[in-house]
């Protein structure tokens, strides 16, 4: 499958929907994925880049950046604090903020940072993110840090349908007039579109199994 593939299918996914065309931000996936295939894949269309290491981000993003026009980066893993200020200047949204902690580091190293707070709806214990219980206390604590809360990220618990756990999420963001929605993979990225999805994280589908 290639970028245009699966940029065709978000865009039947959002007619599905009733959403403009290019409503959806495609993130490609780029972990452990080497450098001439990310290439191919920019060349194909993509234009939105995310990875789940800092290191690995930051050994690709120099030569990527030499780019016309340059990939968008997502930082969309378990960020450490000690990585913040490396990352600092890539970074145009942070997926991964789950804590108070997390988001004053960002707050400190980039004021007014665009930021997503992780949602670890199933409380999965090897899984990232706060407690939903806790997403409206953490959002308000994040904006008052000076942060640019623009909404919430999850990655759907392994049991259950995954657009049921979608679904929350989405109902989690409205009542706090959180507009991005950061979920759904390779997987089940066009169910995540139906509920709601402003941005989809795939990466086997793009460029193919690690």
């Amino acid at each position: 499958m290639t970028v245009g593939d699966v940029l065709a299918r978000v865009a039947a996914a959002e007619r599905t929907a009733g959403l403009a065309t290019g409503s959806v931000t495609l993130v490609g996936v780029s972990k452990t994925v080497p450098l001439d295939r990310i290439t191919a894949a920019l060349d194909g269309g993509l234009t939105d880049l995310g990875e789940n290491r800092a290191q690995e981000l930051l050994s690709k993003a120099p030569t990527l950046g030499e780019r016309e026009p340059p990939p968008t980066w997502h930082f969309v893993g378990r960020l450490q604090r000690n990585k913040v200020a490396s990352l600092a200047p890539w970074i145009a949204l942070w997926h991964s903020i789950d804590s108070e902690k997390l988001g004053a580091a960002v707050a400190r190293r980039v004021p007014g940072a665009r930021v997503l707070v992780e949602v670890n709806l199933g409380q999965e214990p090897d899984k990232g993110g706060c407690n939903p219980t806790e997403v409206g206390r953490l959002t308000d604590a994040l904006g008052r840090s000076g942060l640019d809360v623009a909404g919430l990220m999850t990655v759907a618990p392994r049991s259950g349908e995954a657009k049921r756990w979608f679904a929350q999420l989405r109902e989690l963001a409205l009542p706090l007039g959180l507009t991005e929605l950061s979920m759904g993979m390779s997987g089940d990225f066009e169910d995540a579109i139906q509920e709601g999805a402003t941005i989809v994280r795939v990466g086997t589908a793009i460029f193919g199994a690690r």
